[in-house]
């Protein structure tokens, strides 16, 4: 039987597919059998189901802010809304419009704490920094990887770790990488080397694997240096 693969696939599909005919894993984990494919995608979709739910009553409860509301409610929603943006981005299918929508709430709730900080410098300058940080946070989520290893279940534990990261292309490791300190990146760097030691015996080293041990060395020495961004 053929698989049937999503166009969009969320997280659980994702990490199914991160192993399949990938000789960085296991080989128990490489075969993916259709069963085992329709049960990621049923745990995508009820995932998605549970989002839809919830994030339908963070609107409302967005929308429905006085405008003398508490800040304690207000920063309570904003961070729910925050959280909501991550859950966003490990789900199936496209979630732009939703993550467009997260964006333009957050700026509403952000509104509402710059006016009353009115006067404040110093809490104008922290909500400055705090809308930048935000930014650059969105950008690193628009990696799917990114996503996947910040979610408080994340499916890559950490023996998948060496293996995921040599999987990327360059553009995701990168990413990645920023989630890591130096202390962090110097066992992923020391698993992956002992990973494609191993796996030289066998020819199931790719040139490809090769290239992002590389650039996990290269940032680790960029990190000793104090140059990581």
């Amino acid at each position: 039987m053929s698989l049937i693969i999503s166009q969009l696939p969320g997280r659980h599909e994702r990490h199914l597919l991160r192993k399949r005919d990938n000789p960085l894993f296991p080989e128990t984990e490489r075969s993916i059998s259709p069963k085992a494919l329709l049960k990621v995608q049923r745990l995508d979709h009820e995932e998605l189901v549970e989002f839809i739910t919830g994030f339908h009553t963070l609107v409302q409860k967005t929308v429905n802010l006085k405008p003398n509301e508490e800040s304690e409610v207000i920063l309570g929603i904003k961070e729910q809304l925050d959280m909501a943006y991550e859950q966003a981005s490990v789900l199936a299918d496209d979630q732009t419009e939703t993550k467009q929508a997260i964006s333009k709430l957050t700026h509403i709730i952000m509104n509402t704490i710059r006016t009353n900080a009115t006067g404040d410098a110093l809490a104008m300058n922290e909500l400055e920094q705090e809308d930048a940080a935000r930014s650059a946070h969105y950008a690193l989520l628009q990696f799917p990887i990114v996503a996947d290893l910040l979610h408080p279940e994340s499916l890559i534990l950490e023996q998948d770790l060496a293996p995921t990261l040599l999987s990327e292309d360059t553009q995701g490791l990168q990413a990645a990488m920023q989630l890591f300190d130096p202390s962090q990146l110097q066992i992923i760097c020391e698993d992956a080397s002992e990973l494609l030691r191993r796996l030289e015996v066998e020819g199931g080293v790719t040139d490809q694997a090769k290239k992002r041990l590389t650039e996990i060395g290269t940032r680790l020495t960029e990190g000793a240096s104090g140059t990581i961004n």
